[in-house]
């Protein structure tokens, strides 16, 4: 027998619903990648279908010491990634010395900048053990009415081995559908690592 609530069926035999989900769409796996893509309409991406969608960053690790991982959006599929952005990015860190610290990264946020933007603000390591995780929320990128607004939360290890956590949010100033994403990462290429896309259901 189940268990329902209000109408809504939340137990039934063992399996738990909540009545939303996460819709897998596409998984990348960087090899020596300069960049790593998500077009809509191309491998079973489609940035129509949601209201939110989630990327997921898994032991993203650069090819170069002292790299920054960053991202840019399109509106025609791919062929630009220059949409401006207005964006903000803060971090903490805390070295294996002990030493902590948070704060601004004025440095780091865009202000209409067309350009790629930061996620990571300082240079990632790429010792063997060295990487980054976290998610990027995208939301609606297909309305004709509102700008795109994202949130970025990850989490890496520096090239002087702090573990720093940046968070950059914004939004593409664009009234027109985003269909793409790029990531890459400011010098080298992602060497290994792996980038889901979800649709929030």
């Amino acid at each position: 027998m189940g268990l329902i609530s209000n109408g809504t069926t939340i137990f039934d035999a063992g399996a738990m619903s909540l009545g939303g989900g996460m819709s897998f769409m596409k998984k990348l796996t960087a090899s020596s990648s300069a960049t790593l893509s998500f077009v809509s309409g191309s491998g079973g991406v489609d940035f129509t279908s949601h209201k939110e969608y989630v990327f997921t960053f898994n032991n993203i690790h650069p090819s170069a010491n002292d790299g920054l991982f960053q991202m840019n959006v399109s509106i025609d599929s791919g062929s630009n990634y220059n949409v401006a952005k207005t964006t903000t990015h803060f971090r903490a860190y805390h070295f294996e010395s002990g030493d902590s610290g948070l704060g601004y990264q004025a440095g780091d946020d865009l202000a209409q900048g067309t350009g790629v933007q930061v996620l990571i603000n300082s240079e990632m390591g790429n010792d063997n053990d060295q990487n980054c995780g976290g998610t990027l929320h995208l939301f609606n990128p297909s309305s004709t009415t509102f700008v795109k607004h994202f949130i970025s939360n990850i989490n890496y290890t520096t090239a002087n081995d702090t573990s720093t956590q940046c968070f950059v949010a914004g939004y593409a100033n664009t009234t027109s559908a985003v269909d793409a994403i790029q990531f890459s990462m400011s010098s080298g290429n992602i060497d290994a690592g792996v980038i889901c896309l979800y649709g929030i259901n």
